[in-house]
């Protein structure tokens, strides 16, 4: 069979990647080492977290996968940030380790114009610099036109453990061996990255009479729009939290030589927001102990992940590690912890479509690209798919925006700015967090989902249903006005409210920060006759009390709005561009923004250079 589009590596950038292309109507191929490893969570399972939940349901938006999957046998469920504003408050679900993966497996078993075949890639097939297709290890060659590489943390991939290193991928699975170097002979630049994971400890050895319970959450609670059943929090699994102690960290300092962290074995760089144990301690010597979160990894399993230990020590050492902490102190191992380094391409070489820039039909996704998590990786991934497919059908690219989603910002960022170690979504990464809520990614990013044909007319027209009823519920609290009545204030009262003094609009009153908006619909008997769901509910409700705040932000990213709008030449000649300074002139030339926008993000390009930009573009254009 003839493939319009293969991708390379069957992790969560891999699924979306595969996924997105075959929704759109293109041959996809998948390969991949394992098929049985297809969405596997080598580290957590878990979903969701600080600003990588919102971006779980931007995929979902978009009409991705991992939302879906994500809300289908989860073993606990919380929204994160309730105490703060709207604009940081994200879910985050602890998942089944073996169902999760099962049931992506199922989704992809299900798609069509979707093949999956295990084999190993070892190269690309091109002509001058157009892709031609993949060249397996046993040198068979299958012709495509796109290539999307999502090689995760496998791509020479070499597992680290006190003084020894074995070639391998995560989870006792093979490397990928043989394709970094053939990018690299297609003249594209590599760098090592690393990460690592914590030990996995037996339940039933653990005393949790010692560590803090802590519970999921009831209510309407799911990643994908499409959810309507939830789980109940009688029905979900508790993590437990836990402490490290002077003792561990007195174990850690007096046997640094011992771990690959610090005897000079490890040479990728790892990530700032997920360091080692023996990084914290050894960054914050002052910190009298660290938390750990002991989190299940099955529902019915003995696995317990010890949340925040990751470690590259030798095992006897783990050993003692864990023993001295409160609840550990006959802890039994089912898998010790490691860190494993891997190759990946320096992101500044991906344009914002996600395609390797001197290659036409390349693209990149996930950690090959610089960046770590499963949740980085599912965005990439679809949006990757999205333009090898669009590029195969000869239209117009897909570019996320940085006030549209997470997944903009995300790409943006390491494209523009590159990176030296593995990236990971933050919340303060966005500078318009008010305007890529966890409520609202459907108004954001559906209608980009449905114009590509990754959401169906059914969904697409019940997101337009849910619109409607929101604005007709507004329009209804915009013009009925309450009054300080007795039956209004004595509702009031009884619910512990404090009463009206003067009339005020419907509107006006949902924007009290104790009312929500089932108080206004027992004051207000019209609203009761629309139809509104929980997400309209949200939608509704943050949109009102936060008028102010959203119209600011809104206007804001109006006004930086004319940058992004401002497309670049692609021949433009930057190195001769008189009157930019020379790093300025060096960075945009290795760069090649897309916008004025994009450029004005690159480090080392500074306000004037831009000022020097708009001018000599405004020349070129006369």
């Amino acid at each position: 069979m003839d493939y319009q589009v293969i991708v390379v590596g069957g992790g969560h950038a891999g699924v979306e990647a595969a996924a997105a292309s075959a929704h759109m109507g293109l041959s996809t191929l998948l390969i991949t080492l394992n098929k049985k490893m297809i969405s596997n969570m080598p580290c957590n399972p878990s979903i969701g977290g600080s600003a990588k939940g919102i971006v779980v349901r931007e995929v979902d938006a978009l009409g991705g996968l991992m939302g879906i999957a994500a809300d289908h046998e989860y073993l606990q469920m919380k929204m994160l940030n309730t105490g703060k504003g709207p604009g940081v408050q994200c879910l985050r679900a602890q998942e089944d380790k073996f169902k999760y993966p099962h049931y992506m497996q199922e989704l992809l078993e299900k798609t069509a114009n979707l093949g999956i075949l295990e084999a190993e890639v070892v190269g690309l097939d091109y002509e001058g610099d157009v892709i031609k297709g993949v060249i397996l290890k046993d040198g068979k060659i299958i012709p495509c036109k796109a290539v999307v590489i999502s090689t995760g943390t496998y791509m020479e991939g070499a597992i680290l453990r006190g003084h020894k290193v074995t070639s391998g991928g995560p989870d006792g699975e093979k490397p990928s061996l043989g394709l970094s170097k053939a990018l690299q002979d297609m003249g594209l630049e590599i760098f090592r990255l690393k990460t690592g994971t914590p030990p996995r400890i037996k339940k039933s050895s653990i005393d949790f009479s010692k560590a803090t319970i802590q519970e999921g959450m009831e209510g309407n609670l799911a990643f994908s729009y499409l959810t309507k059943e939830f789980k109940p929090l009688k029905d979900q699994l508790p993590c437990y939290l836990v402490y490290t102690n002077e003792k561990t960290h007195k174990i850690i300092t007096d046997n640094l030589d011992k771990t690959a962290t610090y005897n000079g074995l490890q040479t990728g760089v790892g990530p700032r927001y997920c360091p080692s144990i023996e990084s914290k301690v050894m960054t914050f010597r002052d910190k009298k102990r660290h938390q750990l979160f002991l989190e299940p990894e099955f529902g019915d399993g003995e696995s317990i992940y010890l949340q925040g230990f990751s470690t590259a020590m030798e095992e006897d050492i783990q050993v003692q590690m864990v023993h001295t902490i409160e609840g550990l102190e006959h802890a039994e191992f089912l898998k010790y912890a490691y860190a494993i380094e891997y190759d990946a391409l320096v992101p500044t070489q991906y344009d914002l479509t996600l395609r390797v820039k001197k290659y036409k039909g390349l693209y990149g996704a996930g950690q090959i690209c610089g960046t770590s998590g499963y949740e980085e990786a599912a965005g990439l991934g679809l949006v990757a798919g999205i333009n090898a497919a669009l590029y195969v059908l000869g239209k117009e690219p897909f570019i996320l925006k940085r006030n549209e989603s997470y997944i903009g910002v995300m790409i943006d960022d390491i494209v523009t700015k590159g990176t030296l170690e593995p990236y990971r979504l933050l919340s303060s990464r966005a500078e318009y967090r008010l305007l890529l809520r966890h409520d609202n990614a459907d108004l954001r990013l559906t209608p980009y989902g449905y114009k590509l044909g990754l959401i169906s007319e059914e969904r697409y027209q019940n997101f337009l249903k849910k619109n409607e009823n929101v604005e007709k519920a507004r329009a209804i609290l915009s013009s009925v006005h309450l009054g300080s009545s007795k039956h209004v204030n004595d509702y009031l009262s009884s619910h512990g409210f404090e009463t009206l003094k003067a009339g005020v609009s419907g509107l006006e009153f949902l924007k009290r920060p104790e009312i929500h908006y089932e108080n206004v619909c027992d004051l207000i008997p019209e609203l009761k006759d629309i139809e509104l769901d929980y997400i309209g509910v949200a939608q509704l409700e943050v949109s009102v009390k936060f008028e102010g705040y959203i119209k600011r932000e809104q206007k804001e990213a109006e006004s930086f709005s004319k940058f992004e709008n401002y497309t670049l030449p692609e021949d433009i000649d930057y190195l001769n561009m008189h009157g930019l300074a020379l790093e300025a002139r060096q960075k945009l030339d290795k760069i090649r923004p897309l916008t004025v926008g994009q450029a004005s993000r690159i480090s080392g390009v500074n306000p004037s250079d831009i000022s020097i930009l708009i001018l000599q573009l405004k020349k070129l254009a006369k």
